[in-house]
């Protein structure tokens, strides 16, 4: 039986932006698309594997600790390229009792953005081997979503799989 105290790395990220969001792209004939190593989930969600070299963590103690990159990117497009928001590399990081998740907000990859707002002190560990942390949008990701959400818009949750379970 696997140690169930940890420490245990975390080797995907699986996450859904905002169910409602996705919706609309769908309702309006927009187009959704995961590459670059995101797939998406029967329910809609997104899957970002781990990269090489992360360092987040979920400590014995049931902290999580330290930063993680997650490979892939996702494009939502509608009303003919009025609505194109781009999302690439997520990536979380934990300062404190806060933690936060970036994004490239373009192909290039030369800027990062926060888009989330992590909420450590409501995670929850399902049994066995996720973690769900809920999500807030950031300031700068009301611009990233088009400016149509305002600060602290509840998002999906987040949900962490961790390895070693």
């Amino acid at each position: 039986m696997a140690d169930q105290n940890g420490p245990f790395g975390v080797t995907s990220l699986v996450w859904g932006v905002k169910q409602s969001f996705r919706t609309y792209v769908d309702s309006t004939g927009g187009v959704t698309e995961a590459g670059a190593g995101a797939s998406r989930t029967a329910e809609g969600e997104f899957v970002f594997a781990g990269a090489d070299g992360s360092g987040l963590v979920l400590t014995a103690d049931g902290l999580l600790e330290g930063q993680g990159s997650f490979l892939g990117e996702v494009q939502f497009k509608s009303h003919g390229g009025m609505l194109s928001v781009f999302l690439a590399d997520p990536m979380i990081e934990v300062k404190g009792s806060g933690a936060s998740l970036t994004v490239a907000d373009s192909r290039e990859r030369d800027r990062r953005v926060e888009l989330a707002l992590l909420d450590l002190s409501a995670m929850t560990r399902s049994a066995g081997a996720e973690v769900v942390i809920p999500a807030a949008l950031a300031m700068h990701g009301i611009m990233l979503l088009g400016d149509h959400y305002p600060l602290r818009t509840v998002l999906d949750s987040v949900r962490l799989t961790l390895a070693g379970n």
